[in-house]
């Protein structure tokens, strides 16, 4: 059986008792950093009984065939990454699938998580949501990514390196607009857990003074288009309401344009060209 088992994201005791057990009694553990696995043990009081590899992105590849011959035969394997659930963007997807294809179980130990706990703080829509992981570090890849995403109607979660935060919300103000809500969280549960919640554009000023810590971002879903009537002027008011909304003009024209059912030029003239 292959145990996929989330760790704390911050504080300790957030793990739970099961984890413990799966520690002590696993006949092997693939933990993304051997040395964060055997602090989590010492914190937690346990002795891992099994034989610990490493199992991260750089040697995801290799190292599976190697711990599916062990699931065929019989062994119980624990996955375990730094912090929250294996295979969220963590290493684990390429186990999982190839332990599936073997004919082998696959469980999970269930506990902290990034994404829904700043998902639940962050005071934004949590009905419907997508999680994104981490945006493309290149600007124009990122900000590709981020207009394919500009008529979501989910509440977003990112995750982000620090150093990239205040670029990410620049990024995401052209795309969605100044005002279109968000929240950063930092440090989630630990001591000095943070939570800023206010407009893209607040959100940028607020960063650009430095940012520290693990990040997540959470940013409220495109507003629905308004009731869009047949006529260019009907067009062309729908468009300035979402303006007014806060979204940009290319993106409400596109969002127009589909509520319509015409071609966004006949949209952007309208707009243009009145």
């Amino acid at each position: 059986m292959l145990v996929l088992a989330a760790t704390p994201i911050g504080r300790v005791d957030d793990a739970s008792p099961r984890l413990a057990h799966e520690l002590a009694t696993a006949d092997v553990v693939a933990a993304e950093d051997t040395r964060r696995l055997a602090r989590l043990a010492r914190d937690l009081g346990v002795s891992v009984g099994g034989r610990v590899v490493s199992y991260f992105e750089g040697n995801e590849s290799a190292r599976t065939p190697g711990l599916v011959a062990a699931l065929v035969a019989g062994e119980r394997v624990l996955l375990v990454t730094d912090a929250g659930m294996p295979s969220v963007s963590d290493p684990g997807y390429r186990l999982v699938a190839a332990a599936i294809e073997a004919g082998v179980d696959v469980v999970a130990v269930p506990g902290p998580s990034a994404v829904l706990t700043a998902l639940a703080v962050s005071g934004l829509p949590a009905d419907r949501f997508c999680f994104e992981g981490f945006l493309p570090r290149k600007a124009g890849e990122r900000s590709r990514r981020l207009a394919e995403l500009a008529t979501e109607p989910r509440t977003m979660v990112f995750f982000e390196a620090p150093h990239r935060t205040g670029a990410a919300l620049a990024a995401m103000v052209e795309a969605f607009g100044p005002e279109r809500a968000a929240a950063v969280c930092r440090e989630l549960t630990k001591t000095h857990e943070e939570v800023r919640r206010g407009g893209l554009a607040e959100l940028v000023a607020w960063a650009a003074g430095g940012v520290r810590g693990e990040v997540t971002i959470v940013v409220a879903g495109a507003p629905a288009a308004p009731s869009v009537g047949p006529t260019p002027d009907d067009w062309r008011r729908a468009v300035a309401d979402l303006e007014a909304a806060g979204t940009p003009r290319k993106n409400a024209i596109s969002q127009v344009a589909k509520s319509a059912a015409v071609p966004k030029r006949l949209v952007y003239d309208a707009v243009h060209k009145p």
